[in-house]
C-alpha cells in the first residue's frame, strides 16, 4: 500500500511556506504529488524572519516566538492539502517541516559549528495530529558536513537518468546545484545567491516584492565593473562541499560592492547585474561540475523568472535549459516533495544525506520526531 507522506518547505526567499501532499510506492520511487498549497508570509512575520538572521535585542524570545508562528502557518498549509486531496489526516504517515533557516555557519567557532532552523515542531504536531519529522539538517553538520543541499539524492530519485549527465539548479533566495553524472556520481552544492539579493534591491526601489518576470532586470545593462568585484567574491571560487546563505549574501555585502566602486550604478543596472551574476555563477558550476550535461532541469521560484532563464541558457548553449515541468514537479514543488521524501527516509531509518554532497564523515539519518 502507498505511503503517504506531507513536505513543507519555507526557503531563504521569504515568500511563504509551500506544502505538498505526496503519495510513495514501497521504495520511494515513482512519488505522485497528490496537492500544492502555498501560504505567504505577511510583511510582519517575513520582516521579523529577515531581522532574526542577524544578532539584535531580545532575539531568543523572539525567535521561539516567530517559530510558533511559523508552525501555524505549517498547520494551515498542512489543512489546506489534507482539504484539496480529501485526506484524512490519520492516513498521513509523517510531515517533514524543514523550518526557516537564519543561521548556517557549518564547521566555524568550535570546529563543528551549527546550522538553525526556527521550528516549532512540537506544535506542529499538536496542531496537525500528524508525526513531524524536523531538524534535518544539524545530524550532518555534527558528522562533519555542510547540512546543505540536502536535496540531491532526492534529486537522483525523481530526476535521474542512466548514462545520462543532467544538472538540477534550484534558484531560491540561493541557488544550488545537483549534478546527476551519467557514471551515477551525484555531486551537489550551494553555488551563489539567486532571488535573495534581487528581491531586496527590487522592494528597496521598487516597493515590490520580486521583479516579477525579470522584467525590471531586462530593462537594464549589466555593469561589467560592479559585476567584476562581485565575481571576485572567495565563495565563488571555493571548492565543493560548500554552502552559503544570508550570512555571507546579504544587504551588507551588496552595499560594501557597490561602495567599493568609482562610480554610482543605476538601480536598473544593479538588478540587471545580480540577474547576470546569478546566471554566470550557476552555468559556470553546471559547466565544471556537470560537464556534459545535455538538460539543466531548473526548480524554485527562479524558474518562473522569464528573463533569469533566458540568461542562463544563453550561458549553456549546449544544453536544454528547462523548468522541472517537463519532468511532471512543477518547479514550486520540488523542495517539499524533497522534505516529504526526506521525512519518508527518516522514518524506513534509511541514510538522507550524500556524503559526496555535504562532506560529512559517513551516511547519517536525518532528522528528529515529534509523534502526534
Amino acid at each position: 500500500m502507498a505511503d503517504l507522506y506531507i513536505g513543507l518547505m519555507s526557503g531563504t526567499s521569504l515568500d511563504g511556506v509551500d506544502g505538498v501532499l505526496c503519495e510513495f510506492g514501497t521504495d520511494a520511487a515513482g512519488l505522485r504529488v497528490l496537492a500544492h498549497a502555498h501560504r505567504a508570509f505577511d510583511s510582519a512575520a517575513a520582516g521579523e524572519l529577515m531581522a532574526l538572521n542577524t544578532s539584535g535585542a531580545d532575539e531568543l524570545h523572539r525567535a521561539a516566538i516567530a517559530g510558533n508562528a511559523l508552525a501555524t502557518v505549517y498547520a494551515g498549509v498542512v489543512a489546506d492539502v489534507l482539504l484539496q486531496a480529501r485526506v484524512e489526516a490519520s492516513r498521513v504517515k509523517a510531515i517533514g517541516a524543514h523550518g526557516q533557516t537564519v543561521r548556517h555557519r557549518p564547521g566555524e567557532f568550535d570546529g563543528v559549528g551549527y546550522t538553525l532552523q526556527l521550528n516549532s515542531p512540537a506544535l506542529l504536531a499538536e496542531l496537525s495530529g500528524i508525526d513531524v519529522v524536523a531538524d534535518f539538517r544539524s545530524r550532518d553538520v555534527t558528522a562533519g558536513g555542510q547540512g546543505a543541499p540536502l536535496v540531491p539524492a532526492f534529486h537522483r530519485s525523481v530526476f535521474g537518468r542512466p548514462g545520462e549527465t543532467v544538472a538540477v539548479l534550484n534558484l531560491g533566495g540561493i541557488a544550488n546545484i545537483t549534478a546527476l553524472l551519467a557514471d551515477g556520481r551525484t555531486l551537489g552544492f550551494d553555488c551563489g545567491p539567486a532571488n535573495a539579493l534581487m528581491d531586496h534591491w527590487c522592494a528597496l526601489h521598487r516597493g515590490q516584492p520580486f521583479d516579477r518576470d525579470g522584467a525590471w532586470a531586462a530593462a537594464g545593462r549589466v555593469d561589467a565593473a560592479l559585476l567584476a568585484r562581485m565575481q571576485a567574491e572567495a565563495f565563488f571560487a571555493k571548492a565543493p562541499p560548500k554552502s552559503t546563505g544570508r550570512d555571507l549574501f546579504n544587504p551588507a555585502w551588496l552595499q560594501a560592492m557597490l561602495a567599493a566602486g568609482t562610480h554610482k550604478a543605476s538601480a536598473v543596472d544593479v538588478q540587471a547585474t545580480l540577474a547576470e551574476l546569478t546566471a554566470w555563477s550557476a552555468s559556470q558550476a553546471i559547466v565544471e561540475h556537470a560537464p556534459g550535461a545535455s538538460r539543466v532541469l531548473v526548480c524554485g521560484g527562479g524558474a518562473l523568472n522569464g528573463n533569469l532563464m533566458r540568461l542562463i541558457a544563453s550561458h549553456l548553449p549546449s544544453a536544454t535549459v528547462r523548468p522541472t515541468d517537463d519532468q511532471g514537479l512543477p518547479p514550486l514543488e520540488v523542495e517539499a516533495a524533497a522534505f516529504a521524501w526526506l521525512a519518508k527516509a527518516f522514518v524506513d531509518r534509511r541514510p538522507g544525506n550524500l556524503t559526496a554532497v555535504t562532506g560529512a564523515a559517513g551516511p547519517r539519518i536525518l532528522g528528529a520526531l515529534y509523534p502526534a
